[in-house]
């Protein structure tokens, strides 16, 4: 069996190895800083059949990912709900939301630059106000935020506290960003995740598990070729 390539090795003070299958089918290795890299390799070799298995379940997924020619009638998520599309001849904005999404004849070429812009300045607003609201609930504190274009990465925090996330995320049901919110926020006070962690999680919001397993079965719904 030949060698199965490492797309990206990230090391840290974690104690264990992890893998990381992305969907795009790449292998992210997050390993302790002294781990050899003999070990790491022999790790890897270790869970091939897993590392394939896990490949094949992304392309799969991969192949149900919508593809957007920006025609009348076309479907587009926001907050958890498909609403359709229509073409105008023209109006004040080029992208509007009613709701029901209208784009005008002349933006349709630029149609993704245009609905990745109003994603974006929503996500901005929306994520911002649950944060908030959260941080001042639990008593939690974050340096600012950050609505970054992640395709493999709903959100993070950085060691000094900033919290990023996707502007996908705004396409997903409210209670599911929530949880991403709250997840992120936990990382603030555990920078792992570890038992105390998941238990903080939990803490914040009992059912987490459904919500995280409903954001694993469904991401593909919300990302764009």
């Amino acid at each position: 069996m030949s060698k199965i390539e490492i797309n990206e090795l990230v090391r840290s003070r974690r104690k264990t190895i992890a893998l990381i299958v992305h969907t795009d089918g790449r292998l992210v290795v997050r390993a302790p800083l002294r781990a050899s890299q003999k070990l790491i390799d022999e790790f890897v070799a270790s869970k091939s059949d897993w590392i394939e298995k896990t490949r094949q379940s992304q392309q799969a997924r991969r192949e149900t990912i919508p593809q957007h020619h920006f025609a009348e009638g076309e479907l587009f998520w926001y907050l958890g709900q498909q609403y359709p599309l229509k073409i105008v001849k023209s109006q004040h904005m080029a992208l509007q939301f009613q709701p029901g999404f209208s784009l005008a004849l002349k933006a349709v070429p630029h149609g993704k630059a245009w609905f990745e812009g109003w994603y974006r300045a929503q996500a901005r607003i929306y994520i911002s106000q649950r944060v908030g609201f959260f941080a001042q609930r639990y008593n939690l504190r974050y340096q600012k935020i950050r609505i970054s274009s992640a395709r493999t990465r709903w959100g993070s925090c950085s060691a000094c506290g900033t919290l990023s996330f996707t502007w996908r995320l705004i396409m997903a049901p409210p209670e599911i960003i929530d949880y991403v919110i709250l997840h992120e926020l936990a990382h603030t006070v555990q920078h792992n995740h570890s038992p105390q962690f998941w238990a903080l999680v939990e803490s914040m919001l009992p059912d987490y598990a459904v919500k995280r397993k409903w954001l694993k079965q469904n991401s593909q719904l919300f990302h764009w070729e």
